[in-house]
């Protein structure tokens, strides 16, 4: 999706860093300040570049929102990666990764709020492709998790265990378990066999 329709072409590399720099930005006022917080104004205290230089880069502050959000899921994403980067043995890899993704939200609860405030603010505009890419995404990182692990369809397993995952998020919240506790849950979800 271009930032500026008809004229990403025609951007510089220079532009398209100052592009990166106005993302980079918003994913830091999204961070600290929320949907709601997640102004042009704020945007531009928070970066380099001017309220102007903004709105030329970005006719559409949606467009920005959903390039930082995207921005901030790549983030996430590449993170749990790295985790799974450090096990061999694929259960571990998993649990590994089902562990780091969860205690991210722990250490960040705004992170939570955010992504949920975002898919509500998405939905209501009508606008859920956005969120289809982020869900995709982890979806396809946890199907490929799954897979050497002998599952029946590792794909629906993986959409089964982001639903999981996602309301845990919100559970642990309000009743915080140990993972210890979570890792059966997860163990009945991902390996009992239906059917």
């Amino acid at each position: 999706m271009s930032a500026v329709p008809g004229r990403s072409d025609r951007l510089s590399p220079n532009q398209l860093a100052k592009q990166e720099q106005i993302v980079e930005a918003a994913r830091v006022v999204l961070a600290r300040d929320g949907l709601a917080g997640c102004t042009v104004r704020a945007i531009a205290d928070a970066g380099p570049l001017t309220k102007s230089a903004i709105h030329y880069y970005f006719a559409d502050i949606d467009v920005l929102i959903d390039r930082a959000m995207a921005a901030h899921i790549t983030a996430f994403a590449a993170g749990l990666r790295e985790v799974a980067a450090k096990h061999d043995e694929p259960r571990e890899r998993l649990f590994a990764v089902l562990e780091e993704y969860l205690s991210v939200f722990a250490a960040n609860p705004n992170a939570a709020f955010l992504w949920f405030e975002y898919w509500i603010a998405a939905g209501r505009a009508q606008h859920p492709q956005a969120i289809d890419v982020m869900l995709t995404s982890l979806t396809e990182l946890l199907a490929e998790l799954l897979a050497p692990l002998d599952v029946d369809d590792p794909r629906a397993r993986a959409r089964a265990l982001l639903s999981y995952l996602l309301g845990t998020v919100v559970q642990q919240r309000v009743r915080p378990r140990p993972f210890a506790t979570l890792r059966a849950d997860i163990e009945a979800l991902c390996f009992a066999n239906y059917g």
